[in-house]
C-alpha cells in the first residue's frame, strides 16, 4: 500500500503523506516512500513547484486529528543496535539532502503535529507555512538520542544557536504555530482551512516565473551558503551568466522592453 500520494495542480504537484494509523510516523519504508515520490517528480518537466503535506484521520472520541509527521517510527527504532541506527540516520538524511536540493522549490504546508523528524522534514523544505493548529518540538533526547536527519544543524541555522539549543535540550513538543513564526522557523500562519488554499497560492506564484532562473536560485542559495561568501559569490555570477543561455531570458527581458505590452503574459517555458 503506498502511504505518500502525488497529485498535480497544473504545474505544482502536491506530495502528501498517508500514514495517519502512526501518525505519519518516518519509518525507512516511509523515507523510501518519499524518495520515490520525489524521483517521480524529478522526471515530470511541467512541475515547477512542489507541496509537501500530511493528511488528517477522526480518531475514536470522534476528533480530527492533523499531522504533518508526528515523528520518527520509535517502534522500528527501538530495538536496532549501534550499526544500524548509524545506517538508519545515514539513509534518513540522505533522503532529507534529497528532498533539500530538489531541482524545484519544495514548500512543507504544515498540519498538526511537526515533531522531531517531521520538523527535520520541514526543514529540509525551501519554505514553510503552518495551520493555527501546528505544534513543533524535537523531543529526541527524551528518547535518548540525539536529533538527526540535521535537527541540530538545520535548525541552528534557521532559528539561531540559543533558541535551536532551548528546544533540542528540552525536548518539548509543545511550540505553537505562532511560536514558531515569531522564531523564524515558518513564514506564514494560517487557519487550517486554509492552509492547502495558501500553499497552493504560493506555489503557483513561483511555478509562473522562470522555471530555470528558479532552480538556479535554489542551486545559488544553498550551495552558497555552504561557502564563504567570495566563493559563494562566485558561484552565483555563474548560476546569473547560465541564464543566458535559456529561452526563457529572451523572452522575458524581450517582454519587459516592449513598449505596447499588447501581448500575452509571460510564459515561460523552461528551455
Amino acid at each position: 500500500m503506498t502511504d505518500v500520494i502525488i497529485e498535480k495542480q497544473g504545474n505544482v504537484a502536491i506530495v502528501k503523506i498517508e500514514h495517519m494509523k502512526a501518525l505519519n510516523a518516518l519509518s525507512t519504508d516511509m523515507y523510501g516512500q518519499l524518495e520515490e515520490a520525489f524521483d517521480t517528480l524529478a522526471k515530470m518537466d511541467d512541475v515547477y513547484c512542489v507541496v509537501l503535506t500530511g493528511s488528517s484521520m477522526v480518531n475514536k472520541k470522534g476528533k480530527t486529528v492533523n499531522s504533518f509527521v508526528a515523528g520518527a517510527d520509535i517502534s522500528e527504532m527501538s530495538t536496532k543496535t549501534v550499526a544500524e541506527g548509524k545506517l538508519f540516520g545515514n539513509e534518513a538524511n540522505r533522503v532529507c539532502q534529497k528532498i533539500e536540493n530538489f531541482k524545484r522549490p519544495v514548500i512543507a504546508a504544515i498540519n498538526g503535529f511537526c515533531l522531531g523528524g517531521g520538523c527535520e522534514l520541514a526543514m529540509c523544505c525551501d519554505i514553510r507555512i503552518a495551520s493555527d493548529n501546528a505544534l513543533f518540538g524535537q523531543p529526541e533526547v527524551g528518547l535518548g538520542i540525539t536529533a538527526g536527519c540535521g535537527g541540530t544543524q538545520r535548525l541552528a541555522r534557521l532559528v539561531g544557536m540559543g533558541k535551536a539549543k532551548e528546544m533540542l535540550y528540552t525536548a518539548r513538543g509543545n511550540y505553537t504555530a505562532q511560536d514558531a513564526l515569531n522564531m523564524g522557523l515558518v513564514n506564514y500562519v494560517y487557519p487550517l482551512e486554509s492552509l492547502m488554499d495558501e500553499a497552493l497560492k504560493l506555489a503557483n506564484e513561483i511555478a509562473a516565473q522562470a522555471p530555470i532562473a528558479v532552480s538556479l536560485t535554489k542551486e545559488a542559495i544553498n550551495v552558497g551558503m555552504q561557502m564563504d561568501i567570495d566563493s559563494a559569490l562566485k558561484f552565483e555570477g555563474n548560476c546569473f551568466g547560465q541564464c543566458f543561455a535559456t529561452e526563457d531570458q529572451k523572452y522575458g527581458m524581450a517582454w519587459f522592453l516592449d513598449k505596447n505590452k499588447d501581448k500575452p503574459a509571460k510564459h515561460f517555458n523552461n528551455k
